[in-house]
């Protein structure tokens, strides 16, 4: 199974978050840290995906702790939430299989763990 995880800014668009997750496709599943989950342009794009969605702990997403944004780290103690989001859902073997990788607008940013 692969599970995209998506890193974003507050007031992100569907849309940029598709952007982001064309670049990493395929995956099977969708994860963030818990307190992003509720934002609106990433409930519009689950719903039009159907995809499985997982909110992320932050306690789990600092277990996956990965290397990356000083921002990042300062509010979840991470790297990349979207790196460490996809290796925390993907769960115990999961390694990483796209690195992160970023939108043209900066709102958001993918990338995908799989585990077998």
């Amino acid at each position: 199974m692969r599970i995209a995880g998506l890193g974003f800014r507050k007031g992100v668009s569907a849309e940029s978050l598709a952007e982001a997750l064309a670049q990493v496709a395929p995956y099977d599943a969708l994860a963030t840290v818990a307190g992003k989950a509720m934002e609106p342009g990433l409930q519009r794009l689950v719903s039009d995906l159907g995809l499985p969605f997982h909110a992320v702990s932050q306690e789990a997403l600092q277990a996956s702790e990965r290397a990356g944004s000083a921002l990042a780290r300062l509010f979840y103690k991470t790297g990349s939430v979207a790196e460490s989001a996809a290796l925390a859902a993907a769960g115990p073997g999961a390694r990483l299989v796209v690195a992160k990788v970023k939108t043209t607008d900066g709102m958001a940013v993918a990338a995908v763990a799989e585990v077998s």
